[in-house]
């Protein structure tokens, strides 16, 4: 099929070189022109593991394209998935206005029957809202239809998400549109769930808002074994045999972060005082979420002292391992409140440095881990990156200046590290 992806972020790139990998014939838009330039030439700005490979591979075998001109891809296009930015507002609603304004260049653009995919994490409502403005801006009658179909892409996994998924989501009303999705994804071995657009709106939002509330349930279980001298892993290991509740998203540490479930937690709390419902039970996932944070530095500030002018050394600032993702990172959040504390912090990642820079100009980068536990007085160890795993801690604990280790994601071995001397704390135990 000829398919069309209109946007070529993280989700817009994905989905282009996976709908590639399957054999359909791929255009992906942007209207950025040196970053289709780049792309063009088969580099990737993005850090996602196979992605590179994958966008390369099909440049020269023909099936992926890229393109500034979005009204010719579009008219000789099957399929046209709308994969723009929807960030959220002041108020944690999603900012449909980019949404919008491709489906306006759509109305002049669509020649014969086209589906519209909407893959953007978007609010209930606006399948029918591209369908209206499509309707509305359109000079003569289209035959098309819109149907949500909501990605779950994992940062790190994205590839392997797409073409092994749990399942396929599509959201509409008509029967041919049913057949040209199930077409589509023929080639993906995953049930193929076909409900009305509303549902498969929510579908995305529960998703994300349970995985959430998942990790905030946990984090608050390792509060209490912290306070009674419990350990969190073991529970979690307790709980996780029940298939009822399973071992996912049950691991404790600085709380959640990324792209997805803090900004679609905000937009689904939004979406439900927007139709009169305070939904209580994920303001409060919000909050334990928030406060977790704040206890990772309420940890250095017991077994440090005053962080004041103290050396505090960073492993990590991406949300979490195989991504280069900074936003709404705990990793971040947390040097952040070091250095509001007074902290002289020194940090490493192997991906997020440069995008982590931005938000954190005070900080010292460097470009190996070593070098960040010289002279410090804690290591807080904030992403879960194997490296980290494997550094030689002897070395590492004769370059500090005091041997404490705070290690918010428990990827290493407490009694190991207890035995080369270190103060070791994890969390939930």
């Amino acid at each position: 099929m000829d398919v069309s992806v209109i946007g070529t972020g993280y989700v817009g790139l994905v989905t282009g070189s996976c709908l590639a990998e399957l054999g359909h014939h791929v255009v992906c838009v942007d209207k950025n022109e040196d970053k289709v330039e780049s792309l063009c030439s088969g580099n990737i700005s993005i850090f996602e593991v196979g992605l590179e490979d994958l966008v390369q591979r099909h440049l020269e075998s023909g099936h992926l394209e890229f393109s500034t001109d979005l009204d010719s891809a579009v008219s000789q296009s099957d399929v046209v998935f709308v994969t723009v930015d929807t960030p959220a507002d002041e108020n944690g609603a999603a900012d449909l206005s980019r949404v919008d304004e491709v489906a306006k260049r759509f109305a002049a653009a669509i020649s014969d029957y086209t589906v519209v995919v909407n893959k953007s994490t978007v609010p209930v409502g606006s399948t029918r809202r591209v369908q209206r403005i499509i309707e509305e801006n359109s000079p003569h009658p289209l035959e098309f239809d819109v149907v949500s179909n909501p990605e779950f892409l994992r940062e790190g996994t994205g590839v392997s998400d797409f073409l092994n998924p749990y399942r396929v989501v599509v959201g509409t009303d008509s029967q041919k549109a049913t057949g040209v999705m199930a077409e589509l994804y023929s080639g993906i071995d995953a049930p193929l769930l076909i409900t009305d657009p509303v549902s498969a709106e929510l579908i995305k939002y529960a998703s994300n808002a349970f995985l959430a509330t998942k990790v905030a349930y946990i984090n608050a279980i390792a509060n209490m074994c912290e306070a009674m001298g419990g350990n969190a892993r073991e529970v979690a290991l307790g709980m996780g045999y029940d298939p009822r509740i399973g071992f996912e998203f049950l691991r404790c540490g600085p709380g959640f972060g990324g792209s997805c479930l803090p900004k679609d937690c905000r937009a689904m709390v939004q979406m439900a005082l927007e139709h009169g419902y305070d939904f209580e039970l994920l303001k409060g996932v919000m909050e334990v979420n928030e406060s977790q944070r704040e206890l990772m530095v309420k940890k250095a500030e017991r077994l440090v002292g005053d962080l004041k002018n103290a050396r505090i050394g960073a492993l990590g600032l991406a949300f979490k391992a195989n991504t280069d993702d900074v936003r709404d990172s705990p990793a971040t959040a947390i040097v952040k409140k070091l250095v509001e504390r007074g902290a002289k912090v020194r940090a490493y990642d192997p991906e997020a440095m440069e995008n982590a820079a931005v938000e954190l100009p005070q900080v010292e980068m460097v470009d190996d881990p070593y070098v960040v536990v010289e002279d410090a007085d804690a290591v807080v160890l904030l992403t879960e990156w194997d490296q980290f795993k494997r550094l030689d801690y002897e070395k590492v604990r004769s370059l500090m200046k005091r041997s404490i280790i705070i290690d918010t994601r428990n990827c290493l071995d407490p009694a190991v590290l207890r035995r080369l001397g270190f103060t070791y704390e994890g969390v939930g135990k």
